[in-house]
């Protein structure tokens, strides 16, 4: 899988935005620039390589992407898509203002894919991840897909693989001044990219992420 550009691999935050996407910022509604802030002000675990990335213009009036890769050493574990929608004048199907979007995937292990329980297992990684650290949210959707390629010809060399998909939304309640605690969501999407990833538990006294069971090996990049 592609990393994404950018590393945080010393905890740093994000970089700051290109010149022209910050004359956009500042003309964005304060709820709006609140948020994006405190996305990029997030520190994560060293192994999640995150970086901001185009945001889609026709899903709402404003939005944020970020990209992410969970690594380790050369190869990579996962990666994913986070995107924060907006829109000022609320939206029914949100029933909120703000709404997060979401794709994660990973290479699985041929024992793990054939389990008939993993899409189910997989979208309790999503809700257990917010569940966890305490967040407030509604209007959950998403679908979880596994597919598994097998190579022939010239190709067959290669031993088959799996690859789980997770594509979900969720609204994030807002807080004080219509704002939700975008760097929480952030820290939960991340726990779900280390569970998916098969990360081993964190280091004692890492708030970063929860600590989750190791559920496949690495794959190289």
């Amino acid at each position: 899988m592609a990393a994404a550009q950018g590393r945080l691999s010393d905890g740093a935050g994000m970089d700051d935005p290109k010149e022209g996407e910050r004359d956009a910022m500042e003309a964005a509604p304060l709820p709006f620039r609140a948020a994006v802030d405190a996305l990029r002000a997030a520190r994560l675990r060293p192994q999640i390589e995150i970086d901001p990335t185009k945001a889609p213009r026709r899903l709402a009036p404003f939005a944020y992407a970020l990209e992410a890769t969970v690594v380790d050493g050369e190869e990579d574990l996962a990666d994913g898509r986070l995107i924060m929608l907006h829109d000022p004048a609320g939206h029914d199907a949100w029933q909120g203002s703000f709404r997060m979007v979401t794709l994660v995937r990973a290479e699985l292990e041929p024992e793990m894919a054939s389990d008939p329980l993993l899409p189910d297992v997989c979208w309790s990684w999503l809700t257990g991840a917010l569940q966890a650290r305490g967040l407030s949210y509604g209007e959950p959707s998403g679908t979880v897909t596994r597919a598994s390629s097998h190579y022939f010809g010239g190709l067959s060399e290669r031993p088959p693989a799996s690859q789980i998909e997770i594509r979900a939304s969720w609204t994030p309640r807002e807080g004080l001044g219509g704002v939700p605690d975008t760097a929480s969501h952030l820290a939960s999407w991340c726990d779900l990219l280390a569970q998916i990833a098969g990360l081993p538990p964190a280091a004692p006294g890492d708030a970063s992420v929860v600590t989750l069971p190791q559920r496949r090996g690495p794959q190289s990049r």
